[in-house]
This record gives structure tokens, C-alpha cells and sequence, in this order.
């Protein structure tokens, strides 16, 4: 991994990611205000989300992405939950890629950031003394009941509630089950549709900023920009590794959080990954950090060593409401 220091440029302007279908469209999209949880929130207009309110019919998704198998999703039923505003459970994501980077970080950090409701129920995994574990994903929603958009998450992994701890041994029982849990940190999205639904419905800490994707035939970068001075935040980078499988597999991501009522509740989301692969090598993510304020977070964590680089260029998810933490199963 290379960590660098990236030079703001001024003026630069990065156009949020925005469109009417999976695909690209030149020109910019209509919108349209609707009103989500007290908030008016421009949308799309004739997009899923205008049209549907995040239940669209397959057939009706079938007819737009053709080229899209939604055999994963038929088996999957929605229900309709309030989460601060009438919605559908699970959320589906039917067309996406993402670039997660594995590092090592200050544990005492690491547990400064989390509350201390949280730390009641989980901890921050120490794979060796005063080091923890931090997980930054860029992702790309190309076609989703959501319309499209991109989002950065920077989480702690944790234990799973009401289990113990084993540090290095429950990472790896995570890791060849596919079943992870976290606590998220951060989650800047580049559009209002996407931060008002996840902070209201789902106590995520999310913001609006640029996120700017830009992909070559040999890497994935994200260049993301500091909401307050307009100025590039950072550049996540990830190589286009060549090892691809295309043997699709399950994983679970789960999360604790606070509610808004300062109630415990967890959520998770579960990914169909199409295609992907993975590499520990230094050189397959180059991270450019600034003086821009997630950068200044990032630092403070006192990143060390990437232990997993995950390249996965086509996935499906479908994203559960959050529930009571005590309603967890005891088999989940």
C-alpha cells in the first residue's frame, strides 16, 4: 500500500454521480422534490426511486437492465417497514462494483471513536497488542432501487454481539465465513436521495460531497472531496487484479449502531459478489491523502500495515432495515 500526500487543488469541481438507469447518460438528469422523513429531496425524475419508492417489480427492472441476471432477487421478499419514513426491506442494489482496502490501525484510537453503548456490546478486534482493524470500501450503486450512486465507508471491525473476542481468531473465523461485523465510522455518498435515507432510516453517518470514479483498463480511483473547502479530500486507488473468479459467493455485513431514541440497533446488508479477487500486496492500493478532513481522520488513526486488498467488479446486495439490537437472533 502507498500512502501519499495529494497537493488541493483549487477550483476543481467534481460532478456527483447521478443517472435515470444503469446506464451512463451525458446529459444531466431531471429531478423532481419529493418529501423523505421531513426533508424535500431532489430525485431523479422517472427514475426507480420517483416511481417506485424503493419496490420496484422485477419485470419492470428486467425491461430497463436486460443485460442484468435478477434470478438472486426473486427469491428474496420485500416487506414494508417505517424507518422514519414508509419504505421496503431489504433495499436491492442490482448492479455494482466496489474496492475495499484491510489495514491495521490504533486500537486505543480506534476505541476513542466508538460510544460507550457500542463498546457495551462489541470491541474492536486487536489482531495483535494496540493494533485493531479498519475496513475502506468505495462503492459504485450503478443500478439500484435507489437510482445510482457512489459511497465511501470506513468501518471498525468488530466481534459479533454477545460473543467473545479472539482477536486474530475470530477475524479469521469471519473472513472463511463470510459474515463480518463492524461499527462504520464514516459514509460520505454523492447524492441528497442516499444521505437523507441513511441517516434518517438507517443512523448512518453519512454526508453529501464528490465522489468521482474513474476507471482504466488497469485500476478503479476514487477521488473524493472535502465538503467544507471544495478542495480533493483524498484518492483511493485500486488495481484491476487479474485473478478473477467468477464463482459467486455469499458474505454478510453486519453493523451495531444508535438509533435516533439513543436505542441500540443493527442492520446488515447481504452481498452476491459475481466476480472478484483479492491480493496482500503493498502495490495493489495506492491511497493519496491531503490536509482535507477525512484524510486528517485517517491519520489520526495511525494506519499500518494493508493486511487484504479486495478488487470485486461486479456484485448484487440487498440491504436490510435496522432492527432492535435486542431482537438479534441468536443464530444469525
Amino acid at each position: 500500500m502507498n500512502i501519499q500526500k495529494t497537493a488541493a487543488v483549487s477550483g476543481l469541481i467534481l460532478s456527483s454521480v447521478g443517472a435515470p438507469s444503469w446506464a451512463e447518460n451525458l446529459t444531466e438528469p431531471k429531478q423532481v422534490l419529493i418529501h423523505i422523513g421531513g426533508h424535500d429531496v431532489p430525485v431523479v425524475a422517472g427514475g426507480l426511486y420517483d416511481r417506485f419508492r424503493s419496490n420496484p417489480p422485477l419485470s419492470v427492472v428486467a425491461s430497463e437492465a436486460p443485460d442484468v441476471d435478477l434470478s438472486w432477487f426473486k427469491g428474496i421478499k420485500k416487506e414494508k417497514v417505517d424507518i422514519g419514513f414508509e419504505s421496503y426491506s431489504p433495499n436491492f442494489y442490482y448492479k455494482n462494483r466496489k474496492i475495499t482496502a484491510v489495514f491495521t490501525a490504533n486500537l486505543d484510537r480506534l476505541r476513542e471513536l466508538m460510544p460507550e453503548k457500542i463498546l457495551q456490546e462489541v470491541q474492536p478486534l486487536q489482531i495483535w497488542p494496540g493494533r485493531g482493524v479498519v475496513a475502506l470500501t468505495a462503492y459504485t450503486y450503478d443500478y439500484c432501487d435507489n437510482d445510482s450512486y457512489s459511497e465511501i465507508s470506513l468501518s471498525i471491525v468488530t466481534n459479533k454481539p454477545g460473543k467473545s473476542s479472539f482477536g486474530p481468531l475470530t477475524l479469521m473465523s469471519q473472513a472463511s465465513s463470510g459474515d463480518f461485523w463492524g461499527y462504520v465510522l464514516k459514509l460520505p455518498v454523492n447524492t441528497e436521495l442516499a444521505r437523507v435515507r441513511g441517516v434518517v432510516g438507517y443512523n448512518l453517518p453519512k454526508w453529501r460531497t464528490s465522489i468521482e470514479l474513474k476507471e482504466t483498463d488497469k485500476s478503479f480511483s476514487f477521488t473524493v472531496t472535502d465538503s467544507d473547502s471544495g478542495e480533493i479530500d483524498f484518492i483511493f486507488e485500486g488495481k484491476k487484479l487479474s485473478d478473477v473468479s467468477h464463482a459467486a459467493e455469499l458474505v454478510k455485513s453486519s453493523f451495531t449502531n444508535i438509533d435516533q431514541d439513543g436505542q441500540l440497533t443493527f442492520g446488515y446488508a447481504i452481498s452476491k459478489q459475481l466476480t472478484h479477487a483479492s491480493s496482500t500486496s503493498s502495490d495493489a492500493v495506492n491511497l493519496k491523502l491531503s490536509d482535507g478532513s477525512f484524510s486528517t481522520y485517517l491519520k489520526s488513526l495511525k494506519l499500518g500495515k494493508m493486511m487484504k486488498y479486495e478488487y470485486v467488479p461486479e456484485f448484487q446486495s440487498a440491504l436490510y432495515a435496522p432492527k432492535a439490537l435486542k431482537d438479534l437472533p441468536a443464530d444469525m
